[in-house]
């Protein structure tokens, strides 16, 4: 049960968090690579809300449902392209901070397949999905009733 609506409570904070999440479909990061890292980061947290919602959403744009089921394992397969895996590596050492400093051979990793603005943009967005875990994992936000997308 929701242990208060947050967004209700505080609207601003939440209109500006909704605007940067907005930012990420378009801001030149390859295509489903958002929702790749989006959802990678909710597993790791342990959000079922934004797992849903994610999972949903990277089917809506095209990645293939066999990518979206094996991602929990995705150094185990060859299913995800240098360039993915840099970034899911890079999504696992920024979300899981409390480990220590994020690695620079993951850094390296990343600068073998990403810009500065495409790290950049990246890191915001990894930043971006902990925030909205931490929020919906504090107040407890229940699955709605269908799954995410579905009317």
């Amino acid at each position: 049960m929701l242990r208060l609506n947050y967004i209700k409570a505080a609207p601003r904070p939440y209109e500006y968090l909704s605007t940067l999440s907005h930012y990420f479909h378009d801001c030149g990061l390859p295509d489903g690579l958002v929702e790749l890292v989006w959802l990678r980061a909710s597993q790791l947290n342990g959000c079922a809300y934004c797992i849903d919602m994610h999972v949903t959403d990277a089917l809506k744009v095209g990645i293939e449902p066999r990518r979206v089921h094996l991602l929990d394992a995705w150094r185990e397969t060859e299913l995800y392209s240098p360039a993915e895996r840099a970034a899911l590596a890079w999504t696992e050492a920024v979300t899981n901070v409390q480990d220590g400093h994020v690695p620079d051979d993951v850094f390296a990793e990343l600068r073998a397949h990403y810009d500065d603005k495409e790290i950049s943009d990246l890191t915001f967005a990894v930043a971006t999905i902990n925030a909205w875990n931490r929020m919906a994992i504090a107040f407890r936000a229940p699955l709605p009733k269908v799954p995410h997308g579905v009317r």
